[in-house]
Protein backbone atom coordinates (compact mmCIF):
# COMPACT_ATOMS: atom_id res chain seq x y z
CA UNK A 1 0.00 0.00 0.00
CA UNK A 2 1.35 3.60 -0.94
CA UNK A 3 4.19 3.78 -3.18
CA UNK A 4 6.24 6.56 -2.04
CA UNK A 5 9.37 5.70 -4.39
CA UNK A 6 11.38 9.19 -5.29
CA UNK A 7 9.55 11.11 -2.87
CA UNK A 8 10.38 13.32 0.09
CA UNK A 9 9.12 13.14 3.39
CA UNK A 10 9.26 14.81 6.20
CA UNK A 11 7.93 13.67 9.99
CA UNK A 12 8.21 16.17 13.15
CA UNK A 13 8.50 13.96 16.24
CA UNK A 14 9.90 11.41 13.77
CA UNK A 15 12.26 9.84 16.60
CA UNK A 16 10.11 7.67 18.73
CA UNK A 17 6.53 6.55 19.04
CA UNK A 18 4.16 7.34 16.00
CA UNK A 19 6.23 9.55 14.10
CA UNK A 20 9.10 6.78 14.13
CA UNK A 21 6.86 4.04 13.08
CA UNK A 22 5.52 6.41 10.58
CA UNK A 23 9.09 7.31 8.98
CA UNK A 24 9.77 3.73 8.74
CA UNK A 25 7.04 2.63 7.01
CA UNK A 26 7.69 5.99 4.33
CA UNK A 27 10.78 4.87 4.44
CA UNK A 28 10.00 1.79 3.36
CA UNK A 29 7.39 2.73 0.89
CA UNK A 30 10.59 4.29 -0.52
CA UNK A 31 10.28 7.74 0.38
CA UNK A 32 13.32 9.42 1.37
CA UNK A 33 12.26 10.86 5.09
CA UNK A 34 14.01 13.80 6.85
CA UNK A 35 13.05 13.37 10.52
CA UNK A 36 13.10 15.30 13.56
CA UNK A 37 13.52 15.84 17.02
CA UNK A 38 14.89 17.42 20.09
CA UNK A 39 16.98 14.13 21.41
CA UNK A 40 19.92 13.96 19.61
CA UNK A 41 20.36 10.59 20.83
CA UNK A 42 17.29 9.07 19.66
CA UNK A 43 17.41 10.83 16.24
CA UNK A 44 21.04 8.46 15.70
CA UNK A 45 18.87 5.49 16.94
CA UNK A 46 16.05 6.58 14.68
CA UNK A 47 17.79 7.39 11.65
CA UNK A 48 19.97 4.11 12.05
CA UNK A 49 16.76 1.83 12.10
CA UNK A 50 15.48 3.40 8.46
CA UNK A 51 18.90 3.55 6.77
CA UNK A 52 20.49 5.51 3.52
CA UNK A 53 16.78 6.58 3.18
CA UNK A 54 16.90 8.54 6.40
CA UNK A 55 17.96 12.59 7.35
CA UNK A 56 18.28 12.96 11.05
CA UNK A 57 17.89 17.29 11.89
CA UNK A 58 17.88 17.85 15.88
CA UNK A 59 15.20 20.41 15.87
CA UNK A 60 12.46 21.92 18.10
CA UNK A 61 9.52 22.58 16.27
CA UNK A 62 8.57 25.19 18.57
CA UNK A 63 11.94 27.05 17.22
CA UNK A 64 11.44 28.91 14.45
CA UNK A 65 15.07 29.32 13.90
CA UNK A 66 14.93 25.26 14.27
CA UNK A 67 12.56 24.77 11.64
CA UNK A 68 13.93 26.98 8.98
CA UNK A 69 16.70 25.29 9.11
CA UNK A 70 15.43 22.14 8.75
CA UNK A 71 13.90 23.63 5.87
CA UNK A 72 16.77 24.57 4.70
CA UNK A 73 17.93 20.62 4.67
CA UNK A 74 15.27 19.64 2.60
CA UNK A 75 15.98 22.96 0.32
CA UNK A 76 19.63 21.47 -0.43
CA UNK A 77 18.39 17.88 -1.43
CA UNK A 78 16.76 19.69 -4.53
CA UNK A 79 13.90 17.20 -4.61
CA UNK A 80 11.30 19.57 -2.60
CA UNK A 81 9.43 18.27 -0.74
CA UNK A 82 5.94 15.80 -1.11
CA UNK A 83 4.91 14.84 2.48
CA UNK A 84 4.56 16.43 5.67
CA UNK A 85 3.43 14.27 8.91
CA UNK A 86 3.46 17.19 11.03
CA UNK A 87 3.27 14.87 14.64
CA UNK A 88 5.59 16.73 16.82
CA UNK A 89 3.80 17.34 20.27
CA UNK A 90 2.95 17.10 23.86
CA UNK A 91 1.00 17.57 26.53
CA UNK A 92 0.69 17.09 30.34
CA UNK A 93 -1.86 17.18 33.08
CA UNK A 94 -2.94 20.48 34.96
CA UNK A 95 -6.40 21.37 36.35
CA UNK A 96 -8.25 24.28 35.63
CA UNK A 97 -7.56 25.99 38.49
CA UNK A 98 -3.43 24.75 38.08
CA UNK A 99 -3.07 25.87 35.01
CA UNK A 100 -0.71 28.41 34.39
CA UNK A 101 0.34 30.72 31.74
CA UNK A 102 3.98 28.53 31.26
CA UNK A 103 1.81 25.50 30.71
CA UNK A 104 -0.55 27.05 28.50
CA UNK A 105 2.41 28.64 26.24
CA UNK A 106 4.46 26.08 26.10
CA UNK A 107 1.81 23.50 24.95
CA UNK A 108 0.24 25.72 22.28
CA UNK A 109 3.56 26.88 20.98
CA UNK A 110 4.51 23.28 20.57
CA UNK A 111 1.29 21.75 19.66
CA UNK A 112 -0.17 24.85 17.62
CA UNK A 113 2.26 26.54 16.60
CA UNK A 114 4.95 23.96 15.92
CA UNK A 115 2.38 22.95 13.16
CA UNK A 116 1.92 26.27 11.66
CA UNK A 117 4.89 27.39 11.82
CA UNK A 118 6.57 24.12 10.17
CA UNK A 119 3.29 23.84 7.46
CA UNK A 120 4.45 27.29 6.82
CA UNK A 121 7.95 27.07 6.19
CA UNK A 122 7.56 24.14 4.08
CA UNK A 123 5.48 25.59 1.50
CA UNK A 124 7.95 27.31 -0.76
CA UNK A 125 9.49 23.66 -1.49
CA UNK A 126 6.03 21.31 -1.55
CA UNK A 127 5.85 20.03 -4.87
CA UNK A 128 2.18 20.01 -6.54
CA UNK A 129 0.14 16.81 -5.34
CA UNK A 130 1.87 17.04 -2.42
CA UNK A 131 0.28 15.56 0.98
CA UNK A 132 -0.08 17.24 4.67
CA UNK A 133 -0.89 14.92 7.25
CA UNK A 134 -1.55 16.62 10.64
CA UNK A 135 -1.82 14.85 13.92
CA UNK A 136 -5.08 14.90 16.20
CA UNK A 137 -6.09 13.08 19.42
CA UNK A 138 -9.43 11.89 20.33
CA UNK A 139 -8.72 13.87 23.77
CA UNK A 140 -10.35 17.04 21.31
CA UNK A 141 -13.57 14.98 21.09
CA UNK A 142 -14.01 14.26 24.77
CA UNK A 143 -14.11 15.46 28.09
CA UNK A 144 -10.86 14.18 30.14
CA UNK A 145 -10.55 16.18 33.43
CA UNK A 146 -7.67 18.00 34.14
CA UNK A 147 -6.50 17.72 30.00
CA UNK A 148 -8.20 20.70 28.92
CA UNK A 149 -5.07 22.99 27.40
CA UNK A 150 -3.83 19.63 25.38
CA UNK A 151 -7.32 18.78 24.05
CA UNK A 152 -7.73 22.35 23.09
CA UNK A 153 -4.55 22.20 21.18
CA UNK A 154 -5.46 19.43 19.39
CA UNK A 155 -8.96 20.92 18.47
CA UNK A 156 -7.23 23.70 16.66
CA UNK A 157 -4.97 21.06 14.63
CA UNK A 158 -8.93 19.94 13.60
CA UNK A 159 -9.37 23.62 12.51
CA UNK A 160 -6.06 23.71 10.85
CA UNK A 161 -6.94 20.45 9.04
CA UNK A 162 -10.25 21.77 7.28
CA UNK A 163 -8.74 25.09 6.30
CA UNK A 164 -5.48 24.76 5.28
CA UNK A 165 -7.35 21.55 2.57
CA UNK A 166 -9.60 25.13 1.23
CA UNK A 167 -6.33 26.86 0.93
CA UNK A 168 -4.52 24.82 -0.41
CA UNK A 169 -6.67 22.68 -3.07
CA UNK A 170 -5.72 24.67 -5.61
CA UNK A 171 -2.24 23.48 -5.71
CA UNK A 172 -3.92 20.31 -5.68
CA UNK A 173 -1.88 19.77 -2.20
CA UNK A 174 -4.21 17.72 0.26
CA UNK A 175 -4.64 17.92 3.68
CA UNK A 176 -6.16 15.68 6.08
CA UNK A 177 -5.75 15.10 9.99
CA UNK A 178 -4.72 11.31 11.76
CA UNK A 179 -6.38 10.91 15.37
CA UNK A 180 -5.16 8.36 17.43
CA UNK A 181 -6.58 7.33 20.63
CA UNK A 182 -4.83 5.93 23.27
CA UNK A 183 -1.62 4.47 21.49
CA UNK A 184 1.41 2.54 23.59
CA UNK A 185 3.91 5.11 23.41
CA UNK A 186 6.51 7.02 25.50
CA UNK A 187 4.56 10.41 25.20
CA UNK A 188 1.34 8.12 26.47
CA UNK A 189 2.84 6.25 29.43
CA UNK A 190 5.51 9.84 30.13
CA UNK A 191 1.49 10.65 31.90
CA UNK A 192 1.57 8.34 34.77
CA UNK A 193 3.06 8.75 37.56
CA UNK A 194 6.89 6.75 37.99
CA UNK A 195 5.47 3.42 38.87
CA UNK A 196 1.91 3.77 37.77
CA UNK A 197 2.28 2.69 33.52
CA UNK A 198 0.56 -0.32 34.58
CA UNK A 199 -2.44 1.71 36.24
CA UNK A 200 -2.29 3.76 32.78
CA UNK A 201 -2.41 1.25 30.47
CA UNK A 202 -5.21 -0.49 32.12
CA UNK A 203 -6.97 2.55 32.63
CA UNK A 204 -6.84 3.82 28.73
CA UNK A 205 -7.14 0.17 27.58
CA UNK A 206 -10.70 -0.28 29.30
CA UNK A 207 -12.02 2.86 27.48
CA UNK A 208 -11.47 1.38 24.40
CA UNK A 209 -13.93 -1.14 22.24
CA UNK A 210 -11.63 -3.42 21.29
CA UNK A 211 -10.06 -3.62 24.66
CA UNK A 212 -6.60 -2.58 24.08
CA UNK A 213 -3.94 0.05 23.49
CA UNK A 214 -2.88 1.12 20.28
CA UNK A 215 0.11 -0.09 18.32
CA UNK A 216 1.96 2.99 17.02
CA UNK A 217 2.71 1.39 13.54
CA UNK A 218 -1.15 0.77 13.32
CA UNK A 219 -1.48 4.43 13.30
CA UNK A 220 1.72 4.64 10.85
CA UNK A 221 -0.16 2.76 8.22
CA UNK A 222 -3.28 5.49 8.09
CA UNK A 223 -0.88 8.29 7.72
CA UNK A 224 1.11 6.29 4.88
CA UNK A 225 -2.67 5.68 3.69
CA UNK A 226 -3.25 9.62 3.77
CA UNK A 227 0.11 10.60 2.67
CA UNK A 228 0.08 8.27 -0.87
CA UNK A 229 -1.91 8.51 -3.53
CA UNK A 230 -4.15 5.64 -2.37
CA UNK A 231 -5.85 8.37 -0.67
CA UNK A 232 -6.11 10.99 -3.70
CA UNK A 233 -9.74 12.32 -3.37
CA UNK A 234 -9.53 12.58 0.27
CA UNK A 235 -8.63 16.01 1.91
CA UNK A 236 -10.08 17.77 4.75
CA UNK A 237 -11.12 14.51 6.68
CA UNK A 238 -10.15 13.02 10.09
CA UNK A 239 -9.55 8.98 9.76
CA UNK A 240 -9.64 7.88 13.23
CA UNK A 241 -7.46 5.25 14.41
CA UNK A 242 -8.79 4.48 18.34
CA UNK A 243 -10.23 0.68 18.08
CA UNK A 244 -14.01 2.81 18.23
CA UNK A 245 -13.22 4.89 21.40
CA UNK A 246 -15.26 7.86 19.64
CA UNK A 247 -17.16 5.68 17.28
CA UNK A 248 -18.67 2.72 19.25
Amino acid sequence: MGDLSGKTALVTGGNSGIGLAAAQLLAAAGAHVVLTGRNQDTIDAAVASIGAQATGVRADVADLEDVAAVADVIESRGRGLDVIFANAGGGEFAALGEISVEHFTSTFMTNVGGTLFTVQAMLPLLNRGASIVLTGSTAAYNGTPAFSVYAATKAAIRSFGRTWAAELVGRDIRVNTVVPGPVETPGLLGLAPAGREQELREGEAAKVPMGRLGRPEEVAAAVLFLASGESSFMTGSEVFVDGGAEQV
